[in-house]
């Protein structure tokens, strides 16, 4: 597969891994009590901090697990005045240009920088994303071709889903050069081929062609009962005899019956007698399949078993009772006053939703106006985002690529727009979706946070007042690395931080909620193996004859970490057991 190449390439293709592991720093809490120090134990997070290293720090949590990831990165543009500054000029991406790729950050070009900051961000964002998960990307045309390249690199070329067109503008712009920009792009990729998305809710209009013509308790609309594929379904194209003309029904050429001859004659038993009969018709299925190639010359057809005149009656009394509502027609019925072609119903309440195309006019997802309108209420009259998202775009996403129970992701946050679409989704259907928000910026509190506390209690005033959704939230700074540069613990990030480490790095699991009392240095049993971790800040730990008698639970096999280990290696290996020095063998993130 061709790949894209950039100066810099090499020096961040897989800095991913060479990020340091830092643990997150729980600073408040809010809920329906407010603002307070108490951790409410909410799954949502809004952590401030560089997004690399934010996206590391959730991996022992997090990876595999989440649904949905909506990210607006910078597009690049040049354009200095953007509140993320969308150039890849901040000072931050700067520092981190010049100490991973080295002298050589100063003289990147503006597409060089960007490829060098979104690709490692890419590879950890691929690692959230569960089996069954899609990330949705915003970007215009100045980077678009660039980001599909990385993305097809990242994620597999066979797990890019669409190119989705935005209309941004609602209104025509008359004072531009060239060919003015009315769409923005989402790419979609997903974690594995094959991804299909969820149908939108059905509309007004899409059900206005629903009714009950003959009584029937749930409406329906008439649908073929035809399908294309006569050539390679042969044996689904037969004739039907009709019960009121006599005729013979045949599927159209180069289409077949949808139904299983089965079911067919199921079916057609309710309007009369039927049974299954040779008629040698092989020149009609050989028409309407195309080519004589592979033909049955002999086919059952589903035939009349009563003579015409009493099957007809039958039939017409039928049809009769469907005219007057005393009895509803089979699920397949005849038009043209019971003369015509055949049909099937449709059932309203079975009927699937809309398919979502690649292309989402502002009438359904809202503009970049109202997006900047919707800002503006919420901070009381002032947006303080110029090109801000609406939230029915990101509520849009949501509805076809994530489930009420959720886990969703936005690493470039801005103002919180992901937060809100997911809050007024779940208190729309009573979901429990959750977000994770990162905002390297200053205004990750003073903005983004505190839009989505405005949108929890309710926010506007008069006609424009909104109701909160409710809902609660932790936010939380970049604490310190685990590990330092010389390979020791950083023991001021406390023992629960490191346990939760070294069981993911041993499990690729979270470390259980519950520990038990009377174990106090085990963390978990995981795949018929428990795992403990003996360590203590002021002291040396030693696994002993002394420490194995406090082990409790029965397993199949053990990994013990301590600091020193005075077991003979024969021993351990005679009890499965496996020995990990603190912190020689603590693997790296």
């Amino acid at each position: 597969m061709p790949t894209l190449e950039w100066i810099g390439k090499d020096k961040v293709v897989n800095h991913h891994q060479e990020v340091p592991y830092r643990v997150l720093e729980r600073q408040y809490s809010y809920d329906e009590a407010g603002q307070h120090a108490e951790d409410n134990g909410s799954e949502n997070m809004i952590i401030h901090g560089d997004n690399l290293e934010a996206l590391k720090a959730l991996l022992p949590q997090y990876e595999g697990k989440v649904k949905c990831i909506y990210i607006d990165p910078p597009y690049n543009t040049g354009n200095e005045a953007w509140v993320y500054n969308d150039n890849v000029n901040d000072p931050k991406i700067k520092r981190w240009l010049g100490e991973v790729v080295g002298k050589e950050g100063e003289d990147l070009s503006r597409h060089d920088k960007w490829l060098c900051m979104m690709y490692p961000r890419l590879k950890l964002l691929q690692r959230l994303l569960a089996e069954d998960g899609a990330i949705f990307i915003s970007i215009d045309d100045n980077e678009l071709y660039n980001l599909k390249e990385i993305c097809d690199e990242i994620f597999g070329p066979n797990c890019f889903v669409s190119n989705i067109s935005w209309q941004r503008t609602y209104s025509k712009r008359n004072d531009s050069k060239g060919i003015p920009a009315e769409i923005e792009h989402i790419l979609v990729f997903s974690k594995r081929g094959q991804w299909i998305p969820k149908r939108l809710q059905r509309t007004a209009a899409m059900d206005e062609g629903y009714s009950s013509q003959d009584g029937d308790e749930h409406e329906w609309s008439s649908v073929t009962i035809s399908a294309p594929g006569a050539a390679t379904h042969q044996g689904m194209v037969y004739a039907i005899q009709h019960p009121i003309t006599g005729e013979l029904l045949y599927p159209p050429l180069g289409r077949c019956w949808s139904f299983g001859q089965a079911q067919m004659l199921e079916c057609m038993n309710e309007w009369t007698d039927y049974e299954l009969r040779i008629i040698n018709d092989y020149e009609k299925r050989c028409e309407i399949c195309g080519s004589d190639r592979g033909v049955s010359k002999e086919i059952n057809a589903i035939m009349l078993k009563k003579p015409f005149e009493t099957a007809q009656a039958e039939a017409l009394n039928r049809y009769n009772q469907g005219i007057k509502k005393e009895r509803p027609w089979p699920l397949l019925y005849f038009t043209a006053k019971g003369k015509g072609g055949l049909r099937r119903k449709q059932y309203l309440d079975k009927s699937s939703g809309k398919v979502a195309t690649n292309l989402w006019p502002h009438i359904d997802v809202g503009h970049t106006g109202e997006a900047a309108n919707e800002l503006s209420v919420i901070f009381n009259g002032r947006s303080p985002f110029d090109t801000p998202k609406p939230s029915r775009l990101i509520e849009r996403i949501l509805q076809i690529a994530s489930d009420p129970d959720s886990i969703i992701l936005d690493s470039f946050a801005g103002s919180g727009t992901t937060t809100h679409a997911v809050l007024n989704m779940n208190k729309a259907d009573g979901g429990n979706r959750k977000f994770i928000l990162v905002e390297m910026m200053d205004y990750a509190d003073s903005i983004t946070a505190e839009r989505v506390k405005r949108v929890i209690d309710g926010y506007g005033e008069g006609k424009k007042a909104v109701e909160g959704t409710g809902g609660n939230f932790s936010y939380y700074e970049l604490g310190p690395v685990l590990l330092l540069p010389n390979g020791n613990l950083n023991e001021e990030v406390g023992p629960q931080k490191i346990r939760e480490y070294v069981y993911f790095m041993e499990t690729k699991e979270p470390l259980p909620a519950e520990q038990p009392m009377d174990e106090p240095y085990f963390m978990g049993l995981c795949r018929n193996t428990a795992y403990y971790f003996y360590y203590e800040r002021e002291s040396v730990t030693t696994l002993d004859y002394a420490f194995l008698s406090t082990i409790q639970t029965k397993a199949e096999g053990y990994t013990i970490y301590a600091d020193l280990c005075a077991i003979p290696q024969e021993t351990l290996r005679r009890h499965n057991i496996t020995f990990k020095k603190i912190p020689r063998d603590i693997a790296r993130l």
